[in-house]
């Protein structure tokens, strides 16, 4: 009995010292994934500056605005993905307004396309192992090909990180960087295009379902 309880007791300090160690390096991860961002932020910062970039009044300062971007951009989910999709747009328009909802848009429209190709490559991985026929297979690809302007438009609420600005004569020139969660911008991709295959192929729902790795709906 006293062997045993000797031994409970070894494997609780054990185990709390595997937590304390795992606590460590997180931290230290963590401080080393900030390290980083704070550099490439000040790096990138003084180039906006040196070409006659400023941001909004009451906006966070560039630094901080390009330090919290690239925060989102290293970090990664607890299968050491990317967290976060980001995604950059610019445009000139002759009032600030104007270019900036341009420039979302386009920022929209590339994180669009980045989740897309995603998409399409997992369905391109799966369509030999859920036995589609020819005219199955390319009707599939056919639909994920045009489902990008869609995403776009299902995304909703995109998380601003960078919103710069440059005039230039009467136009205002404007840069936006934004990002997203890589795991719901996937979940509403394939929602999205899941909806788009059973309006234009005959597809069996089951088959579709495995297509996309959706476990239920």
């Amino acid at each position: 009995m006293k062997t045993l309880v000797i031994c409970l007791a070894a494997l609780t300090i054990m185990s709390a010292s595997v937590s304390v160690q795992a606590q460590a390096t997180k931290k230290e991860l963590k401080k080393e994934l900030k390290d980083k961002a704070i550099r490439k932020a000040r790096v990138e910062s003084r180039k906006f500056i040196k070409d006659g970039f400023y941001v909004a009044p009451g906006a966070l300062p560039l630094d901080k605005q390009l330090e919290r971007a690239w925060m989102r951009e290293v970090e990664v989910n607890e299968e050491g993905y990317p967290q976060y999709i980001i995604a950059t747009g610019t445009s000139v328009a002759e009032s600030q307004i104007a270019a900036r909802v341009q420039a979302t848009e386009t920022a929209k429209m590339e994180l669009a396309g980045t989740i897309a190709t995603d998409i399409a490559a997992l369905v391109e991985n799966n369509i030999a192992n859920q036995q589609l026929n020819t005219e199955e297979a390319a009707s599939v690809t056919k639909t994920v090909a045009a489902a990008k302007n869609i995403i776009a438009q299902e995304l909703g609420r995109v998380i601003p990180l960078v919103e710069v600005y440059r005039k230039y004569n009467r136009t205002v020139e404007v840069n936006i960087r934004i990002a997203y969660d890589s795991k719901l911008a996937m979940d509403k991709a394939k929602t999205v295009v899941r909806k788009q295959l059973e309006q234009e192929t005959k597809i069996m729902q089951e088959k579709l379902d495995k297509l996309l790795n959706i476990d239920t709906l």
